[in-house]
């Protein structure tokens, strides 16, 4: 089996490249092409698998067969007006946020995930409080995180490369998140990746539930301010309590909620829903029965 994994590597950190140690990782054969190719794509891939970057002038040809969407940014409004005009030349969309893709008949929901061999952290040395590694998003994120600097300010709450994400995360005994737009968001895999306690807002849908993530088992979620904050004073002051529900979360994440587990997720799905079976190495890596 050989893939054709369409995307542009403008970002180090794009998500494609995470497929990419995917396919190594599980011994599946591929080759990377630039969208700006894509037209010149030649027939005899077993999938053609275009994954989100944010960019959508360029396309497959329509004669590939089959092909698959992975995307990433049906949260934004801009984006998913894009991609639901491009879904219908594909076989199958796998859309990271679950509302994508229960609107489309074609779709199915593949979320975002985490690499272990990227966002795991060194042994445990504690530096930070808090961590927040990003951008400050509006109203109300940038005011929650400036409430984090003046309250805690032994806290690392800024930008730093992907690369470095694992050490932060790692360093801080808790790991803050905002999803501005109720999605279920890659920074919540990081951290929990990295071993940090994840604290992050609770969602108005159940998508982490369904992801076998739950509330003071595997993550924290407060509703508002006040909850935020005393919600912090406490886990920052209970070590026991804050380790083991980080443990639990990381544990989580590295067995169910890897990209490994993601593309064989993807390689099932057409698999099943579009009748070309895919002959996968034979190397042990469980797929999340939470997500379909």
């Amino acid at each position: 089996m050989r893939l054709a994994l369409v995307f542009d590597k403008t970002r180090d950190d794009t998500v494609g490249i995470y497929f990419e140690r995917a396919c190594r990782e599980l011994g599946i054969a591929y080759d990377h092409v630039w969208t700006k190719d894509a037209a010149s794509i030649p027939s005899g891939y077993q999938l053609y698998l275009r994954i989100d970057h944010g960019d959508y002038k360029d396309d497959l040809p329509g004669h590939l067969w089959p092909k698959i969407f992975y995307a990433v940014d049906t949260h934004l409004p801009n984006s998913w007006k894009r991609i639901r005009h491009l879904a219908k030349r594909y076989d199958l969309v796998c859309c990271a946020h679950r509302h994508a893709a229960e609107s489309l008949a074609n779709g199915a929901w593949v979320p975002l995930a985490c690499d272990p061999d990227v966002h795991q952290a060194p042994p445990r040395q504690t530096r930070w409080d808090v961590a927040f590694v990003g951008t400050e998003g509006g109203v109300p994120r940038k005011f929650y995180l400036q409430a984090l600097r003046e309250r805690y300010p032994n806290s690392f709450i800024g930008h730093a490369p992907h690369t470095e994400l694992g050490t932060i995360y790692g360093q801080a005994r808790i790991g803050f998140n905002y999803s501005i737009h109720n999605d279920v968001n890659m920074r919540i895999f990081e951290i929990l990746c990295s071993g940090s306690l994840l604290m992050t807002n609770r969602l108005l849908h159940d998508d982490l539930e369904r992801l076998g993530l739950r509330d003071r088992e595997h993550l924290v979620m407060y509703r508002h301010p006040h909850d935020l904050f005393a919600l912090l004073d406490y886990y920052l002051c209970h070590d026991d309590e804050r380790e083991t529900i980080a443990r639990q979360g990381m544990t989580q994440v590295r067995q169910h909620h890897t990209y490994r587990q993601r593309l064989r997720q993807i390689l099932q799905l057409v698999s099943d829903r579009i009748g070309q079976p895919l002959v996968t190495p034979h190397k042990s890596v469980e797929v999340s029965p939470c997500v379909s």
